[in-house]
């Protein structure tokens, strides 16, 4: 057994399980589905793109080589992007970004993707993960992070000690950075 934590890719390549493809799933179908829904799809057809992206995950990750210097998110973009302009090709409509381009540089919102990346994928992973932690030590990281309180003001209103804020924040910081290890360079 492993002592330090496996990222979700390489479980993934390794020895994939239920659990595993789960919260894959939970992780990126909300980011798949607002990345479908702002190309212009409608909620049914960004449904079916979301489900032909996760086909091709389930296909290809088994065998994905995972390189640490890499980006998983312009990899997964460039998938749905392909799927994308697939779906419109067999509508019969004009696609403006030429297919000898790269896709990542062609649709010249570079940093756009990479905020809406991070940004769904993080809060999935914090409802996720919400549910494995104390009512009261989510919280009180909640609180202090998020809401930026004073420690002295968080501990306060919850009946704890300030250090134990501190500690709330420290332990769910940790397990996020663990839950997107590998998912966000």
């Amino acid at each position: 057994m492993h002592t330090t934590p496996v990222t979700l890719l390489d479980r993934l390549r390794h020895s994939p399980d239920e659990a595993a493809w789960r919260r894959l799933v939970h992780l990126y179908t909300p980011l798949l589905f607002s990345w479908a829904r702002r190309a212009g799809m409608t909620e049914h057809d960004a449904a079916d793109l979301v489900q032909e992206v996760l086909t091709v995950l389930v296909q290809i990750l088994p065998q994905f080589h995972y390189d640490r210097q890499g980006h998983f998110r312009g990899w997964l973009r460039t998938i749905t992007l392909n799927k994308l302009r697939d779906r419109k090709r067999r509508e019969a409509l004009v696609v403006n970004v030429p297919m000898d381009e790269d896709p990542a540089a062609a649709d010249g919102a570079d940093s756009f993707w990479e905020r809406e990346y991070r940004h769904e994928l993080t809060a999935r992973a914090l409802q996720l993960m919400q549910a494995d932690f104390a009512p009261t030590t989510w919280k009180a990281c909640w609180e202090f992070v998020a809401q930026g309180r004073s420690a002295a003001d968080v501990a306060s209103e919850l009946g704890i000690t300030e250090n134990a804020v501190y500690l709330a924040k420290c332990r769910i910081l940790r397990r996020l950075r663990q839950e997107l290890a590998g998912l966000v360079e």
